[in-house]
């Protein structure tokens, strides 16, 4: 005999799955059609033809909505960057860090949108949200090493947590964009620019 109680999960999570990806599909045409900040959550469940609650369920607000949009995206960008440090483990500390810059540069440039919605205002706590989100906290861990183990080979020891977070500063929304749209920096010159700044 049919378990009557099993169909009814499994049609509740593959609507579940149904409605996640409705979200998610919608969530995107509108933001590359008229960028993050603009819109809205109600817009997103009007067009994804789903209640407000339904989504609020799932989101709680965009930042929400955008991580998980940019997710898969970013587990790419820690492969890309563990990788490079494995193949570059000999290198000095410097270099290393150079090439992590790189690599975070080349991809806030690929999902401007997306990090935009990330790194959007949720509350007025912001920064310290933002610096703990986990794309933020895996970044800091690794800078913090790297200048760990540039002060051990300097004479002057710095704070390695501050420049860490200074450093994540600099490369947040705000600042980048800043430096790109009214100081008219590449992202060539905007990384010149951070490795004289932190980078002895």
């Amino acid at each position: 005999m049919k378990d009557k109680s099993t169909d009814h999960i499994r049609r509740e999570r593959r609507d579940a799955a149904e409605n996640r990806q409705r979200i998610l599909n919608t969530a995107l045409r509108l933001f590359e059609q008229n960028g993050v900040e603009q819109v809205s959550m109600n817009q997103i469940a009007a067009e994804a033809q789903i209640g407000p609650g339904t989504l609020y369920r799932r989101y709680r607000n965009k930042s929400e909505l955008c991580l998980d949009l940019i997710k898969d995206h970013i587990v790419f960008l820690f492969d890309d960057i563990y990788a490079y440090l494995e193949a570059n483990r000999k290198s000095s500390p410097d270099q290393r860090l150079r090439g992590i810059l790189h690599l975070f540069i080349r991809f806030r440039e690929k999902k401007a949108q997306l990090l935009t919605g990330v790194e959007a205002l949720t509350s007025t706590n912001s920064l310290k949200s933002r610096m703990q989100s986990p794309l933020y906290n895996e970044l800091n861990q690794l800078f913090v090493a790297l200048f760990d183990e540039m002060s051990a080979n300097e004479h002057n020891h710095l704070n390695s947590i501050f420049r860490a977070d200074m450093l994540l500063t600099v490369l947040s929304k705000d600042f980048y964009s800043f430096q790109r749209n009214a100081r008219g920096y590449t992202p060539e010159t905007f990384l010149e620019q951070l490795c004289l700044t932190f980078i002895d």
